[in-house]
């Protein structure tokens, strides 16, 4: 069974249609999956809603822990009967269970010292001092985003702000490029942002603002590669901006990152990406790919918490600067030297002369020039705590389970499914996620029987139901319930 498991593996990331035997529709065959997941441990790592628990309308009494609250019982055999089937982690991830952990720390530690944890980390703390929080972070997700070095990210405040910080260094109209590229189903907020930026240019969406729509709407709301590049090409001479997500959030695309990039910054057009969706979730390499900047939440597959701090990537090609003048804001803008002008603040300027006071902006080396004020350290810690089981396992463990596990789960629905119904794109151009389009009139009621079992998925309106078997804490078994 092994080899099997990983001849999955290989099909999947092939983008391939997998061959599962006939009996693969069995309990027994799922839970031979689950026997051979490598990953299987993890689970007991994250507090997993109940069914009891989804329907607690008060807290338990002080002292209980998460998981004594949520009766829970992680292992691969009949005892997560009491959990739920948690295919929401697109949204908001499952709880790790050491955060508790860090924020206690991070709690004694501005008990026990108050203002000097600004400067202090204790010996067995799983926490670094106050104002080295976010560097902690960012050295621990340069593999996670394939980053060059801890310098090319930052964790700061959430993802729309972050998306107009770098916005604000990175797209710059003029008279001739003066265009933005998105896709044609943004998350709202981006959608958002992109129109107030052309606005605050004195620009119009209307003018200023290309959308990519599939070609045929009717039959596959995917977006091609070729169509992409395509309409690059159409708007090149005029556009400042690349804007795309590295996963739609609606229908669960993964996008070619890497072709789409080179592609644009060839043309000489600013690439951007918002990578919510795709952060601990796919494998990237922001460096080698040449993305300009990205930005991501880590409250989705990062696990950190609703409302968590964001992190941001920015090329090394754009780091450097060079100090002129003594006046307020007096550095030396020079495209030879990469710098790119940002909205500066406190927590951007260099360490070692942050706590001088002066007036004169000294940026720190790197993505943590961009910081404007200083981070929530309670957001911090759970962030610190999330990343860390990432570093246990890596993307690529974690992707090769992810590939499986959601073709299993496709593989299923489309069993239940007509013949010759449609899908949308390739086995492999996507994450852990399936969007499912009913059929008129079905939402309301599907949700509704999907939540009195337990099923915990995301419902978008009119007619499309979102589920994401997570490899950290979802099992095959699951799947085939689910399903």
């Amino acid at each position: 069974m092994d080899v099997e498991y990983q001849s999955f593996i290989k099909t999947l990331r092939a983008g391939q249609k997998p061959e599962f035997p006939a009996h693969a529709k069995s309990i027994e065959y799922a839970r031979q999956l689950d026997a051979q997941d490598k990953l299987s441990y993890l689970r007991d790592d994250f507090n997993i809603p109940t069914k009891d628990s989804l329907r607690k309308k008060a807290l338990n009494a002080a002292g209980n822990t998460a998981a004594k609250q949520n009766g829970t019982k992680h292992t691969n055999g009949d005892s997560m009967d009491e959990t739920s089937i948690y295919f929401v982690g697109n949204s908001l991830g499952a709880q790790p269970k050491c955060i508790r952990q860090y924020i206690d720390a991070h709690l004694e530690t501005w008990a026990s010292i108050g203002v000097n944890g600004h400067f202090t980390s204790f010996d067995n703390s799983p926490l670094a001092s106050w104002q080295d929080m976010a560097a902690a972070c960012a050295a621990e997700s340069v593999d996670l985003v394939g980053a060059k070095s801890a310098s090319e990210i930052i964790y700061m405040n959430t993802l729309t702000v972050n998306l107009h910080l770098m916005m604000a260094s990175f797209y710059r109209p003029t008279a001739k490029r003066h265009k933005i590229i998105a896709e044609w189903k943004p998350f709202p907020s981006d959608s958002y942002a992109i129109a107030s930026q052309l606005q605050w240019h004195g620009l119009s969406p209307s003018t200023s603002l290309i959308e990519i729509h599939p070609p045929n709407p009717t039959t596959s709301l995917s977006l091609s590669t070729a169509h992409i590049l395509s309409l690059i090409d159409a708007h090149a001479d005029s556009t400042a901006l690349l804007l795309l997500p590295g996963i739609q959030y609606y229908t669960g695309q993964l996008f070619d990152i890497a072709r789409i990039t080179q592609h644009a910054r060839a043309k000489g057009i600013v690439v951007g990406w918002d990578l919510a969706h795709a952060v601990g979730n796919v494998e990237m390499q922001l460096h080698e790919w040449g993305v300009d900047f990205a930005v991501w939440c880590t409250y989705k597959y990062l696990n950190a918490g609703p409302g968590a701090v964001g992190g941001v990537f920015v090329h090394e090609r754009h780091h450097h600067h060079h100090h002129v003048g003594g006046n307020v804001g007096d550095v030396e803008e020079a495209t030879g030297l990469g710098y790119r002008h940002r909205l500066a603040g406190w927590y951007g300027a260099d360490k070692q002369v942050r706590f001088e006071m002066e007036k004169v902006f000294r940026p720190a080396e790197g993505a943590a020039g961009w910081q404007v004020s200083n981070p929530s350290v309670v957001d911090l810690a759970c962030v610190r705590a999330a990343l860390g089981v990432f570093g246990r396992v890596g993307m690529r463990a974690l992707r090769d389970k992810a590939v499986v596990l959601t073709g299993y789960l496709e593989w299923l629905l489309l069993g239940l499914l007509e013949e010759g119904v449609g899908r949308g794109g390739g086995w492999g151009e996507r994450g852990s996620q399936l969007s499912l389009l009913l059929k008129g009139g079905l939402l309301e009621r599907v949700s509704r029987e999907l939540a009195d079992g337990g099923v915990v998925v995301d419902v978008r309106k009119p007619d499309v139901i979102r589920v994401a078997p997570v490899p950290m804490y979802s099992v095959f078994k699951r799947a085939l319930e689910q399903a």
